[in-house]
């Protein structure tokens, strides 16, 4: 039999729009996780592209929320996307198994009436891909099933172009039944009718009957079908499928059938379908050789750009915005731990916290580092220091560079550093002495001090969360204060020489809960403590926070530490926050000793009061311990006092500690203290 008399086929060509892996990223980052199970995706095609491109099949951006064509003037191609979570695994799938088993499934919708019914099955897809979310690479493979039949479909005579077998007029009517179709017959499979000069659309299933009914009369009935093809010859690919639906379902009855490939451009504004084409084929040799019973074999995957059988891949990396790249890196190593570890993880809650870090040193360069790890976006550090040439070993967001010309200010340095590291972090510097209790404020600093206050009470105010990561004890007593009067969550880190404290500060943040911290009782419940009731760093002491840095040496005015104690207590510190933050109580959570038995436990289990660390000895101590009603930080009194004087209180705190003991009770405790031993001596000498 002569070439010409076998119709051929032009294949699909898929074409991904960029915003479909965009689309599929989230979607596996968010939902799939390490889901292979195959997903529903829209495909469509069109029969209106000018001459010299290929048959396309088209996945758009939104291609996995929508079950319909693309548009109305589009034709809908219903497709699976199967996606492996190894490149190993994307290389050694059977690939002809899958093929086989989306062949199936069109198998069994031509032996039924679903495909007549819904022929848009016959224009089916399956897409297999990895997704290398590091690296914005996409690997995909296409595959278009069809049936290999026994025997070629052969043609009656070669394809002809509708304008040589009709009228103008004919082929207007034709175009305008087709633009006129209604959602049925936009499936890209259809019956035509022509009646003398006029054409007419119906549904697919009508063919049978409209077919029987017209013979011995002078009216023709075609299949026809969208024609995704521009070559003169040769229809697209869906035909193939057509005419095997056609030879399973009539093949019998009749076997020669007319197709009209409808193909219809835009021409000044008119609609014109000229270059269409009306094939004729004979099904008498494949009559027989096919049954319902038994599965053609099958065929249909996509060539390459190199025109081999393979896969095709796509690098968005390349024409990403570098820090849009940098942003979706960020949420890939995070929403990873989602995927087996930590399903119920809350990632927007600490994307959103905005977090205030006292001190731009050792503790608090690594600290912001370890919230930029967890997506943290809002970071501001205060400090009044620069850089010196000592720094840079130790604190990791400085550089020599930093050190020059006398020094960059620390807090903008860092804050500079952060963004170079992760353009989308919102992080801000700001230079800033912190008063503290002991330091006297002499007349001519009244005003400065007074502004500083103003704007540290400013900062904790706009901010969720108060790191105290200072290096002198005192430093630490006004921002505490703060934090407990506006109910914010308040973290220390201090570090000694093989060892650091880590902690966070009870959090009254309920009406009741406050009243209630007087009733704090003195000892450790033997239950778990409540978040209200938990101390803070300066619950502890028995005298007010004074001047640490009076009469002190060099090493003594300096934290003198191994340096890895720093990482250490910055890396506890923060991954405290982020506990709290996971916790259903969050500062409320309740904390004990007993290692975390019996305690309420979050995403990311309980949470400690505070962890006590000695590298020396590799231990690590969680105590926890109630508020101390005397607290020269956080009780009643003090918050009290502040919240009436403001800063006529805290100047008097700045110039005598002794002051604040007077508020807080302290001074009457140790009067109590004293006037007992007194009394137990003179009892002594009495015996005597």
């Amino acid at each position: 039999m002569a070439e010409v008399d076998i119709l051929q086929f032009a294949p699909f060509s898929s074409a991904v729009d960029a915003g479909f892996w965009h689309h599929f990223t989230q979607l596996k980052l968010d939902v799939l996780h390490l889901s292979e199970e195959p997903l529903p995706v829209a495909g469509s095609y069109v029969n209106s592209d000018p001459p010299g491109l290929p048959s396309r099949l088209s996945v758009e951006y939104d291609a996995l929320n929508r079950t319909t064509a693309s548009s109305r003037l589009s034709c809908f191609a219903p497709g699976i996307l199967i996606n492996t979570n190894t490149v190993e695994e994307f290389r050694n799938r059977n690939k002809q198994e899958i093929l086989q088993a989306s062949a199936k499934i069109m198998w069994e919708a031509m032996t039924s009436n679903s495909a007549l019914e819904n022929p848009s099955v016959l224009a089916s897809f399956v897409v297999f891909t990895f997704a290398d979310l590091k690296k914005y690479h996409y690997y995909y493979w296409f595959a278009f099933p069809a049936f290999a039949l026994p025997k070629p479909f052969c043609l009656v005579r070669p394809p002809q172009n509708v304008a040589a077998e009709y009228t103008a007029e004919q082929v207007s009517s034709l175009v305008e039944a087709y633009t006129g179709r209604d959602g049925d017959i936009s499936s890209g499979f259809f019956t035509v009718i022509r009646d003398n000069q006029d054409f007419s659309l119906t549904h697919l299933e009508d063919y049978q009957r409209l077919r029987t009914e017209a013979d011995g009369t002078d009216r023709d009935v075609y299949l026809g079908f969208s024609d995704p093809s521009t070559l003169p010859q040769n229809p697209g690919w869906p035909l193939r499928n057509l005419l095997t639906l056609v030879t399973l379902k009539w093949g019998s009855k009749f076997q020669r059938h007319k197709v009209i490939c409808l193909r219809v451009r835009t021409r000044n504004a008119q609609k014109d379908g000229s270059h269409s084409l009306v094939v004729e084929v004979d099904l008498k040799e494949l009559v027989g050789c096919i049954s319902a019973s038994h599965i053609p074999p099958v065929l249909g995957w996509e060539k390459n750009e190199r025109g081999k059988m393979g896969p095709r891949m796509v690098n968005l990396s390349a024409n990403m915005d570098p820090t849009k790249l940098a942003s979706c890196a960020v949420d890939l190593n995070l929403k990873l731990m989602r995927w087996r570890v930590a399903p119920q993880l809350n990632l927007d809650i600490v994307r959103e916290t905005r977090c205030l870090l006292l001190g731009a040193g050792t503790l608090g360069c690594s600290v912001a580092r370890c919230l930029l790890g967890w997506g943290v976006q809002t970071i501001t550090l205060v400090d009044n220091g620069k850089v010196s040439y000592s720094n840079p070993v130790r604190q990791n967001l400085f550089t020599f560079e930093d050190c020059l010309s006398g020094g960059k200010h620390k807090a903008t340095a860092a804050a500079e550093a952060l963004k170079q590291i992760y353009p989308k972090v919102n992080s801000r510097g700001v230079v800033l002495s912190i008063p503290m209790p002991g330091h006297r404020v002499g007349e001519s600093l009244v005003s400065q001090v007074h502004e500083d206050v103003a704007t540290l009470e400013k900062l904790v105010a706009e901010h969720d969360v108060v790191f105290l990561l200072m290096d002198s004890r005192e430093s630490r007593w006004l921002p505490t204060l703060l934090g407990a009067a506006n109910d914010k969550l308040v973290l220390t880190a201090a570090l000694g020489f093989d060892s650091f404290l880590v902690m966070r500060h009870g959090y009254r943040s309920e009406p009741e809960q406050k009243d209630s911290h007087n009733a704090v009782p003195h000892n450790i419940p033997r239950g778990p403590i409540p978040g209200h009731m938990l101390g803070c760093y300066f619950c502890n002491d028995v005298v007010a926070p004074g001047d640490s840095l009076q009469d002190r040496t060099l090493d003594q005015q300096c934290t003198v530490t191994r340096p890895g104690v720093s990482y250490l207590a910055a890396a506890h510190v923060t991954e405290l926050l982020i506990s709290l933050l996971q916790h259903p109580d969050r500062g409320l959570a309740e904390a004990g000793v007993s290692e975390g038995r019996g305690l309420k436990e979050g995403v990311l289990g309980a949470v400690p009061h505070s962890l006590r660390g000695f590298l020396g000895t590799h231990q690590l101590l969680t105590p926890a311990t109630t508020a101390f009603k005397q607290c020269p930080a956080c009780c009643t009194d003090v918050i009290s006092a502040y919240k009436q004087e403001g800063f006529d209180f805290l100047l008097k705190v700045f110039n005598s500690a002794t002051y604040l003991e007077e508020v807080s009770g302290l001074s009457s405790l140790q009067q109590c203290v004293d006037d007992s031993q007194i009394w137990e001596l003179s009892d002594e000498e009495e015996g005597e």
